[in-house]
């Protein structure tokens, strides 16, 4: 990585946004292209000075909220911004493993307890949204909707920053707040928590603020399959005692409509993390 990558990556994008595709006017007598620094420091609510200290690599490590505050005038994607928040990160040899549980450990009797469960949809998820073992069935079911990409997947993740996500659960808002719950069901994780305001910006924060840390112990789930359609399934998390926050979710079908539909999906064999 060279010296300073991130203030590379924030004049490229800068130098790449046009004043209309801001609501901006074109202006006149513009030397550059793309945006001044004053209107990214307008639009993002951020002075010029500190601007100037990211793009030239006096500041390296901008908050959480800086970075979504700088993610919209500059247009970024969901990929960017993942992007954006890892060179603020790696940066740091410091923060070189953020966001990730040191609980990964699957102990062989909970792998053998999903195996029972075959061929349902099951997995085993701990407090920050990492899969680290699922069924079959619930490889049938996320692996179509990108749910499992990642290593390991995670579920906060997919829900923020994934696109897909929206796609797949026409409740997106509802499965939003219960991936905060859960986060929150637990020591605070100020790690994740700082991940997902970089990549999600209000759309997190303003759940974090909002939604308590309960779990829902059950309820309903709406999803669009692109190989079975749209389906409804019912959901049950139970908290796992002495297990470091995991949690074992199944999901059922909830009417013989899903139940037909899923039933035409070819099986796999259990895949563990």
């Amino acid at each position: 990585m060279g010296d300073n990558e991130l203030g590379t990556f924030l004049r490229t994008r800068r130098a790449e946004v046009t004043p209309a595709e801001v609501g901006l006017p074109p202006g006149t007598r513009r030397r550059t292209p793309g945006l001044r620094r004053a209107e990214v420091a307008m639009l993002a609510g951020v002075s010029v000075e500190y601007l100037i200290r990211l793009e030239q690599g006096r500041d390296r490590h901008p908050s959480p909220q800086i970075l979504a505050a700088l993610a919209g005038p500059l247009r970024l994607t969901a990929a960017e911004r993942a992007h954006l928040w890892r060179l603020t990160r790696t940066s740091d040899l410091r923060c070189g493993q953020f966001a990730k549980d040191p609980e990964r450990t699957v102990r062989p009797g909970l792998r053998a307890v999903l195996e029972q469960l075959e061929p349902a949809a099951a997995m085993l998820v701990n407090q920050v949204g990492d899969v680290l073992a699922y069924t079959s069935g619930l490889r049938r079911l996320a692996g179509p909707i990108g749910m499992l990409d990642g290593d390991p997947p995670n579920l906060n993740r997919y829900v923020f920053a994934d696109p897909r996500a929206r796609e797949a659960f026409p409740d997106w808002a509802q499965v939003a707040d219960e991936q905060v719950a859960a986060l929150k069901d637990g020591p605070p994780r100020p790690d994740i928590a700082g991940e997902l305001t970089a990549l999600a910006g209000e759309e997190f924060t303003r759940r974090a603020e909002r939604v308590p840390g309960l779990l829902r112990p059950h309820g309903l789930l709406r999803l669009r399959h692109p190989e079975a359609g749209p389906l409804r399934l019912s959901y049950e998390v139970m908290v796992l005692p002495g297990e470091q926050w995991l949690r074992l979710v199944v999901q059922l079908p909830a009417d013989e409509a899903s139940a037909d539909a899923l039933r035409r999906i070819s099986p796999l064999r259990l895949v563990a993390g």
